[in-house]
């Protein structure tokens, strides 16, 4: 299978008024939150949109990677970029990493799923991580029952994400060199169902800042939304 977008992580200091405003203006439902997170001091809740998944992690601990990026930034905002690739295709783009200069912070596998965190000071923006699942349908990262609180009657899917950078066609080459996948354009990497947006940074520095969602209701949903830091914009 070719490289797609199936899930982003946002971060947030206050998980429960995160939840609210996502579940209020996206007309989604939260169906997990996962223990697993833990072993990074986090807290998290996810929300199915179509078949991909929106998440937010928030700190529980002192000195989280998450917290510190808050602190950083100087608020809420993106965290993490996950693609999906097989496996055999991961294992292709893992034996490239050495040579590439790309460091890998966590990497583990279950019997149906597997992640690989790469290091986001050598990609630049957010943690970028490269995962797997059989079959390629089921996503254990969900939950159990995600597929069941899927609702889409504002927005359907997520069809791109927005990453600012200090040098958006350098980090726009990193990230495409690191999942071996064409750019559209100076600035954009094109996956197989999404597009990864490299802009200018502002005042906040780098960081991932917005998302690109396909609305089915433009009644509901506008043109632009502003939620736990990010600037969504309905296509």
């Amino acid at each position: 299978m070719t490289v797609r977008l199936r899930q982003v992580a946002l971060v947030a200091n206050d998980l429960a008024a995160a939840e609210e405003q996502i579940t209020a203006q996206l007309g989604v439902e939260m169906c997990f939150n996962d223990p697993g997170v833990g072993q990074f001091g986090l807290v998290n809740a996810l929300f199915a949109i179509g078949d991909q998944l929106l998440e937010v992690v928030s700190p529980a601990t002192e000195g989280t990677t998450a917290g510190r990026l808050i602190e950083r930034r100087g608020g809420d905002g993106g965290y993490m970029v996950i693609v999906q690739a097989s496996r055999a295709e991961q294992a292709r783009l893992l034996a490239r990493l050495p040579d590439l200069g790309i460091r890998i912070v966590w990497h583990h596998d279950h019997d149906d799923i597997g992640g690989l965190h790469l290091h986001p000071r050598d990609v630049g923006g957010a943690i970028l991580s490269i995962d797997w699942a059989e079959p390629p349908e089921s996503w254990r990262w969900g939950g159990p029952v995600w597929h069941e609180h899927v609702r889409t009657d504002v927005v359907s899917a997520i069809a791109g994400v927005v990453v600012s950078a200090d040098d958006p066609a350098a980090m726009a080459a990193r990230w495409a060199e690191a999942l071996d996948t064409p750019l559209d354009g100076p600035t954009t990497v094109k996956l197989a169902d999404a597009v990864l947006r490299f802009e200018p940074a502002g005042p906040r520095g780098e960081g991932v800042d917005g998302l690109l969602l396909h609305a089915t209701d433009r009644s509901r949903a506008g043109d632009r939304l502003h939620l736990v830091g990010m600037t969504i914009e309905l296509v």
